[in-house]
């Protein structure tokens, strides 16, 4: 394993703040990374995204093996220095990508081969070829290439996916070397099944990584499937790496996660929602394509530390939606990211103030008799 320092600073609870410490900077946990798919945050400029509160982004390497490529990127000076991120980056490993966008894909034990959504051409992803790419990249941390099977789904084909996986963490674990200065992180398959995620858990523990993530959640299956999947792998995973839920999620899903153990997030949604007029806010979530805000002069919240949810009106935000000023998806990105960021620094103050459950239960309350709900 790498230098990769995580420091748990309090608990209550399975709950955790703490920090994980990389020399590009320190990630204050939980974290929730703003999702930087193809190197850039869609509508944020990098200094601002960090002003929010981001401690780390995501980027995805199917999408810059594609374009511009990893090679071009790392000629360069490697993606730190492309994007203008001097902070830490995650990458993901390509997987999810290649099963959910491909157009044609034959997936065996050495890989997936693939066509790109972009322009056709057939590429072949194999665990060293998903290290390759992160090291040219230079990502802070880096995942290993899995396969992720949409659920519902036999429970035959998610333990066929998931011993896959666990061989392909071998291969990546290997092809992964020593890289002083960045980690490298297991991913948890299993479905829905608490069984296939104890033997996936157990055995990714066996091989050591730096952190382990919890994949294959978020795609399609209920909440209280995700939050049982959750308590049943993060019992065989070490106290004293980072756990990292990938992919999650919604405002509540953050909050019932941190609940059960979990350390790091990543989801488009906050910024899906900001280009399409949805905002997040202390008052649940508010459609700013509804009319009711065509003559509302109120802020989104007067009170939000974000400049942009105090001082531009309902009324004016609605009318940028309307017209698809590129000015919304701007604004509207800034609010989300802000809320989320937010929303993890109260949380990790609360877990330090050994007052998580009453904060969860104050912030859920607050969603609830928000004037929002009739826009859900």
């Amino acid at each position: 394993m790498t230098e990769l320092l995580f420091d748990i600073h309090a608990t209550d609870g399975a709950a955790r703040n703490g920090t994980i410490g990389l020399p590009r900077g320190q990630i204050r946990t939980p974290a929730f990374m703003p999702v930087g798919t193809a190197a850039t945050v869609k509508a944020m400029v990098p200094r601002d995204v960090h002003a929010l509160g981001a401690d780390i982004v995501l980027a995805n390497t199917y999408h810059l093996m594609l374009r511009p490529g990893a090679e071009r990127i790392a000629a360069l000076g490697g993606l730190h220095k492309f994007m203008n991120w001097p902070w830490p980056i995650l990458t993901d490993s390509g997987g999810f990508q290649v099963m959910s966008l491909a157009k044609l894909r034959k997936l065996d034990e050495s890989g997936v081969t693939f066509q790109s959504h972009i322009d056709g051409a057939r590429h072949h992803l194999t665990p060293e070829r998903a290290m390759e790419i992160q090291r040219l990249l230079g990502s802070d941390i880096q995942m290993q290439l899995d396969e992720c099977v949409k659920l519902p789904a036999p429970e035959a084909e998610v333990g066929r996916a998931m011993q896959l996986s666990l061989r392909w963490a071998e291969r990546c674990k290997i092809a992964f070397a020593s890289q002083p200065g960045r980690a490298l992180f297991g991913i948890v398959q299993g479905g829905a099944s608490p069984a296939l995620r104890r033997v996936s858990a157990e055995a990714l523990v066996g091989m050591g990584f730096d952190g382990y993530a919890l994949g294959g959640l978020a795609v399609g299956e209920p909440q209280e499937v995700m939050l049982a999947m959750i308590e049943a792998s993060v019992t065989h995973l070490p106290s004293g790496r980072p756990r990292y839920l990938m992919g999650v999620g919604s405002p509540d899903d953050l909050l019932e996660a941190v609940r059960r153990g979990i350390d790091m997030f990543d989801c488009v949604m906050p910024t899906r929602a900001g280009r399409h007029g949805l905002v997040y806010s202390r008052f649940g979530r508010i459609n700013l394509r509804n009319a009711k805000h065509a003559d509302d002069p109120r802020p989104i919240d007067p009170e939000a530390p974000c400049e942009a949810a105090r001082l531009y009106s309902r009324a004016y935000l609605h009318h940028l939606v309307k017209a698809g000023e590129i000015l919304a998806m701007m604004l509207l990105t800034t609010i989300n990211l802000a809320y989320y960021e937010a929303l993890m620094a109260e949380v990790r103050a609360a877990i330090a103030a050994g007052r998580y459950g009453d904060f969860c239960a104050e912030t859920k309350a607050r969603w609830a008799r928000g004037e929002a709900q009739s826009d859900l």
